[in-house]
């Protein structure tokens, strides 16, 4: 078996589970019924997903013009999931469509209160 075979079979098991992510985080945009379960589900597997596909292509394709093109899409990407889910999620609270009485911690109300 050749090391070409190899990175093949590597980069075939990556894009699987990369894909398997990224179906996991739109089943959970569908099935979680509020918004902080949905903004976990839409940015934690799809992120990893979106890292191992990255991952399996430069794996396939083996060229470093290919891995210069892929290093900022997942960096930008990391970049902004996050902060999206974030701003999305204050505003879900701002708009009072949270179920306050389920969060453990609530930092906003803490915030608003010393203002």
């Amino acid at each position: 078996m050749s090391l070409d075979d190899v990175l093949d079979t590597a980069a075939l098991v990556l894009v699987l589970a990369g894909a398997l992510l990224c179906l996991t985080a739109a089943i959970g945009l569908l099935r979680f019924a509020d918004v902080p379960s949905r903004l976990h589900a839409a940015t934690k597997p799809q992120v990893l997903g979106l890292l191992l596909i990255s991952v399996a292509i430069a794996l396939s394709l083996r060229s470093w013009s290919v891995l210069a093109a892929l290093v900022p899409i997942v960096v930008i990407q990391m970049a902004t999931a996050p902060l999206s889910a974030h701003m999305v999620g204050r505003q879900a609270y701002r708009n009072g469509t949270i179920d306050r009485e389920n969060l453990v911690i609530d930092e906003i109300a803490e915030e608003d209160d010393r203002i």
